[in-house]
């Protein structure tokens, strides 16, 4: 005989077994089985899926997009000297502020200096040609008043005259063209403004007409933009424009879409903008800018991201964050904004969307808000971690 103590799991009261020696390891097995099904089993515990998720709110506004771009001058000037020759002299640097007929570069004048002295004399030789012209007219004159010549040989010597009075005139031309030519040597400036780009050095030949020296014009300033192809006819009738400076983000400048480029620029594939602003002294050349674009709808709009979404038997729906769990809410898509989707029925601002892991949750499924660590509460506000649909 073998006694076998147990305790009752109950009262915890010991118990004793006799068991026979032939049964004990049959009695002893059932024993131990019956003993375990008597237990308590261990308590369940609800799976708490970590999820990201928004706070809806609805707006009016339709478009809302940002652009990076830069303050570029509206008018640039490419100057470059009207006669060729050898430059001689550099009289400003990138950044240099000019103003209107100032000095920029110089070339050599002794080549045109030269033409010019030869311009000159060849007039006085034909005002030397038309003065003794006019004297012989002058003495034919008085023969032919006393009979002495015949008008034939008078109106030979006018007509010399005014040959002569003809080079003289052509003469005054040539030189006042090539004292013009003396001084295009001397490369001015022909407006107000600040050199941006030098494109020759001293002791460089150039050609008439070749670019040196690119003057940004003052003025109206605009900001350069560059559009994607699918923002261009969207952002074309866009009024309401706002620009801010990365120098001074709080200041807000009105801005104006001037012209849209038709061809999209071969190396970033996007269709490059112009946006005009005021002449502010804050608003310097190459500096960068945001420019904000947005438009009224007639209706408040509520926009979720595409993943959001979840789509179950040809139903789209949401999953709503409530006391912590999640209830799927079929919602009615009206439209798509970019990466967004336009919700018009179904949801309203306020409430909590799941925006990340909407395709592993169930119904009444407890949920943790990542960034937070706590699931939100119904009425409280939106956890710390939640963003805010646009």
């Amino acid at each position: 005989m073998f006694a076998l103590k147990t305790l009752r799991p109950e009262t915890g009261a010991p118990v004793f077994f006799a068991l026979r020696p032939m049964a004990s390891g049959a009695l002893a097995l059932a024993l131990a089985v019956t003993l375990s099904a008597c237990s308590k089993p261990a308590p369940k515990v609800d799976e708490v899926r970590p999820v990201r998720a928004i706070v809806l709110s609805s707006s009016n506004v339709d478009v809302n997009a940002e652009f990076a771009g830069e303050v570029v001058p509206r008018v640039v000037s490419q100057l470059g000297f009207r006669v060729g020759g050898k430059i001689v002299a550099r009289k400003v640097d990138v950044g240099t502020v000019v103003k209107r007929g100032q000095v920029l570069m110089q070339l050599d004048p002794q080549d045109l200096q030269l033409s010019q002295a030869q311009a000159k004399a060849s007039l006085a030789s034909a005002e030397t040609n038309r003065d003794l012209a006019r004297a012989e007219l002058k003495r034919y004159q008085d023969l032919r008043d006393k009979n002495f010549v015949s008008q034939t040989v008078l109106d030979s010597k006018d007509a010399t005259y005014k040959a002569a009075q003809s080079n003289v005139d052509a003469a005054q031309a040539a030189y006042r063209g090539q004292a013009n030519q003396s001084g295009y040597a001397s490369l001015l400036a022909d407006v107000d403004g600040v050199v941006t780009r030098i494109d020759a050095e001293a002791g460089q030949v150039v050609a008439a007409g070749t670019p040196v020296v690119q003057v940004a014009r003052s003025g109206d300033k605009e900001i350069a933009i560059g559009l994607p192809e699918d923002k261009v006819e969207t952002m074309r009738g866009v009024k309401d424009v706002v620009v801010r400076l990365w120098a001074d983000p709080s200041q807000a400048l009105a801005g104006k879409i001037r012209e849209i480029s038709p061809v999209a620029d071969p190396a970033t594939r996007t269709y490059q903008a112009k946006v005009t602003i005021p002449d502010l002294p804050q608003a310097r050349l190459g500096m960068t800018a945001v420019v904000q674009f947005a438009s009224q709808t007639a209706m408040p709009q509520i926009r979720v991201p595409l993943t959001a979404l979840f789509n179950e038997k040809s139903q789209s729906s949401v999953w709503v964050v409530e006391n912590g769990a999640v209830q799927r809410v079929a919602v009615t898509v009206g439209g798509v904004a970019g990466n967004d989707l336009l919700l018009s029925s179904g949801v309203k601002a306020g409430q909590t969307v799941v925006t990340a892991g909407a395709n592993v949750l169930k119904p009444g499924q407890k949920v943790s808000i990542l960034g937070t660590g706590l699931a939100p509460m119904a009425g409280s506000a939106a956890p710390a971690g939640a963003g805010v649909a646009k």
